[in-house]
């Protein structure tokens, strides 16, 4: 495992997740988003099931920061209950996380 993870997360649309993701950028949580303007979520939430359409987005950043990015996606994010799952990453392409460390805040800071 590399200490790259991805997070998951929704969105009511593709503007708050732009929102969200631009000022995880701003505080170097995070390295990158990628977002996905529009996925079809159903669910179950307060007794009934739910069909709605959301952004996705997909947020690159360092396991130990995790707990913040975790943290500032609470306070940032519209729902009550945002989603916010992390996936591990068992392999990365070299460059690819180096150029993702030198983007983010530094260990310890």
């Amino acid at each position: 495992m590399t200490e790259m993870i991805v997070i998951l997360s929704t969105a009511p649309d593709a503007a708050k997740a732009a929102e969200i993701g631009t000022k995880l950028l701003e505080e170097k949580l995070i390295a990158c988003v990628n977002i996905i303007p529009e996925v079809r979520s159903l669910y179950f939430w307060q007794g009934a099931i739910h069909d709605d359409r959301e952004a996705l987005f997909v947020l690159k950043t360092r396991v130990d920061l995790f707990e913040q990015v975790r943290s500032r996606l609470v306070s940032l994010h519209p729902y009550d209950c945002p989603e916010i799952v992390q996936l591990s990453v068992e392999a990365v392409h070299e460059p690819y996380l180096a150029w993702l460390t030198a983007s983010v805040r530094p260990k310890g800071g």
